[in-house]
């Protein structure tokens, strides 16, 4: 299959959960995993996170985003799509000027939406309950 030229894709990632992002020239409908993305999110405030960035640069009525999404939970999940969106607008703004205040990348690196977010679940360490949660100390 051809690319075509106006179908932008970016991959999120945020815990355990993995986002590939596609987004197609349309009407604003937001697909994951097949189904609509209020189907799918059980709450109303993880649909608005994960759009936040088509919000910011004015382009949710611009484009339908599909999304195929695996691992994690909801709010993983959430954060990798939203990063996902964010990589696919990049790309399609990459012809312009990154400096300049219109930009895309300006947009939404000063809302704080380019950044990865990297903190994963601490391992658990040996004689420990958790990852820091230690036996309940008894005297006798």
């Amino acid at each position: 299959m051809a690319k075509e030229k106006n179908i932008y894709t970016g991959t999120g990632r945020r815990k355990a959960s993995v986002a590939r992002v596609k987004l197609v020239p349309g009407t604003g409908k937001i697909t994951v995993n097949g189904k609509d993305v209020h189907e799918y999110l059980p709450y109303e405030t993880l649909v608005m996170d994960l759009s936040q960035p088509l919000v910011a640069t004015n382009t949710n009525e611009t484009f339908d985003v599909e999304v195929d999404v695996r691992g994690g939970g909801f709010s993983g999940q959430t954060g990798a799509i939203r990063l996902g969106i964010t990589r696919a607008l990049l790309q399609m703004d990459a012809d312009t000027d990154p400096t300049s205040e219109t930009s895309y990348r300006h947009i939404l690196k000063a809302s704080g939406f380019v950044t990865r977010d990297s903190r994963v679940k601490e391992r658990k360490k040996p004689g420990l309950k958790k990852a820091r949660r230690a036996p309940q100390f008894s005297k006798r």
